[in-house]
């Protein structure tokens, strides 16, 4: 699978951006989609993910509320939309592919097989 994530930028404490992550090379209905963020320094987090299968969603608790992840299965992308957003969302985000899913590890940065190449998220406060 080959992910192309898109949709990053600059924006003010407060506003909003979607990301994209379009998928290419598979079939997903099997797939974990997610989405994960990093910062200089710090470990890779998980931030969303959902069941291609069922659109079954699962987020991290600092964006839950804010942050939506969904699919377009025609389009074979995955986006998340980013609302309220906080200077602390500041961060490379990245969307990973997991060819089997599972509640149980969809959080976890290990379990995916495949990553995108990660778009910048700039929040000015």
């Amino acid at each position: 699978v080959q992910l192309q994530a898109s949709g990053g930028g600059l924006v003010q404490a407060g506003g909003s951006l979607r990301l994209s992550c379009a998928a290419s090379g598979r079939t997903l209905s099997r797939y974990a989609m997610g989405w994960f963020r990093q910062t200089p320094g710090k470990e890779r987090e998980f931030v969303a993910a959902l069941s291609w299968g069922t659109g079954s969603a699962y987020y991290a608790e600092s964006v839950k509320g804010r942050f939506t992840i969904s699919r377009d299965i025609a389009k074979n992308t995955v986006y998340l939309q980013m609302d309220s957003l906080k200077p602390e969302d500041t961060a490379v985000y990245y969307c990973a592919a997991d060819s089997n899913f599972s509640r149980l590890t969809v959080r976890s940065k290990t379990t995916y097989n495949y990553w995108g190449q990660g778009t910048l998220v700039t929040v000015s406060s």
